[in-house]
């Protein structure tokens, strides 16, 4: 493995130190924490370490207990075990059949949180259906002992109707502090399709909240609604690819706008967040989205935003004494321009935006380590797997 250091400036930057880019909008934020937040710069030196490379497209991570390496995916539909030396597996098998077309594939993977008894794993991917469609889905599965199989596969989830559109997938999975699931999809992207996020008779562009097997729970905001999926926890988003709980057990997610508009969420019960009626961007050909505006009654208010956009991919709170004072910081994968964005948060405001590490381009996940140290992945052909530490 190799390990480099970079450098840290010793400095607290103005606001306009940072290039942020030219706006696509000029809706002003509904609120002043809503909108390029101070930004700043840690003191010190990052260490990167390689643990492993040559992956292709990794696109999710977890950390095993008791020094017992990650799991990786690749979005080609491969699951593959990094050791704590560095030592890479060759592809776990037993895995369902993806569509790895586009941005779908095989996406996230997270351990249950009895894994240490019960060895269940579950992944999101990109589900196969006739016709050359697809559909996010999230199955639950059981990890052998030798890291060289799973068995017992069973989907937990599948959205509906499948889709033509190998486009805007979603597809985070995170356990809530009830024993919940949360499942985050996307809507297809197609104009035919995004409309879709507003109706909770479908799984486009919503947080899907399920029991660890797949059952609805009973205090689910749309049960008993004829009309509406019982499963569905919020509707009105575009495209979730972040998702992660809060020390306080709060759920957190960060989805892509179009050009401009990347939101920050915290999503509540049977609330609506606006796509595509609403947004802080445009549609990529400069037009109006939906009805032009940022703010409507009735349709929720991002936490943050940004425009330009960062694309933003997988996220984790911090915690740990590596890194002590970003403890309870958000640390945010950035497809565009790339790297990290660290986030220091009051409650659900948002005071501090930090961006680290952008000579590594598209990081497509951070999990951040007990001690305080993080993992980030590169989306590339060539990705990597790389450990941020603290430098000497």
């Amino acid at each position: 493995m190799r390990i480099l250091t970079i450098c840290l400036a010793l400095t607290t930057l103005p606001a306009t130190a940072y290039e942020w880019g030219q706006r696509n909008t000029d809706f002003p934020p509904a609120f002043p924490e809503q909108f390029r937040a101070p930004l700043a710069e840690t003191a010190g030196t990052l260490s990167i370490e390689e643990l492993a490379t040559d992956l292709v497209h990794p696109w999710g991570i977890a950390t095993l207990p008791d020094a017992g390496g990650w799991l990786i995916t690749e979005r080609a539909g491969r699951l593959r075990h990094i050791a704590a030396d560095g030592t890479l597996s060759g592809p776990i098998t037993g895995l369902p059949e993806v569509v790895a077309v586009r941005q779908g594939g095989l996406l996230d993977v997270a351990l249950a949180p009895d894994f240490a008894d019960s060895r269940a794993i579950y992944i999101t991917y990109a589900k196969p259906f006739g016709s050359n469609e697809s559909a996010t889905a999230a199955a639950r599965m059981v990890l052998a002992e030798d890291m060289a199989s799973v068995s017992d596969v069973t989907d937990i989830f599948v959205q509906d109707p499948p889709s033509p559109t190998p486009m805007h997938f979603g597809s985070r999975v995170v356990f809530l502090d009830d024993g919940t699931v949360a499942i985050t999809t996307g809507e297809h992207s197609r104009p035919a399709e995004r409309v879709l996020s507003q109706q909770i008779d479908t799984t486009y562009g919503k947080v899907i909240r399920v029991t660890q097997t797949g059952e609805v729970p009973a205090d689910n905001p749309f049960v008993g609604n004829p009309d509406a999926v019982d499963t569905i926890w919020s509707y009105g988003h575009r495209n979730i690819q972040g998702a992660t709980v809060a020390p306080d057990g709060t759920l957190w997610t960060i989805e892509h706008g179009p050009r401009g508009g990347d939101e920050l969420n915290m999503p509540e019960a049977g609330l609506n967040y606006g796509w595509p009626v609403i947004s802080y961007g445009v549609n990529y050909n400069g037009s109006d989205v939906g009805s032009g505006e940022a703010v409507r009654e009735g349709m929720e208010q991002p936490v943050y935003f940004w425009d330009p956009v960062i694309a933003p991919a997988g996220m984790d709170f911090h915690d740990g004494a590596a890194f002590g004072d970003w403890n309870g910081d958000l640390l945010i994968g950035s497809l565009n321009p790339g790297g990290v964005v660290r986030l220091s948060l009051d409650g659900n405001r948002v005071t501090e935006e930090e961006r680290l590490l952008m000579d590594l381009g598209r990081v497509r996940d951070v999990e951040v380590q007990a001690d305080g140290s993080f993992i980030v992945l590169t989306d590339y052909a060539d990705g990597r797997v790389l450990r941020i530490t603290p430098g000497a």
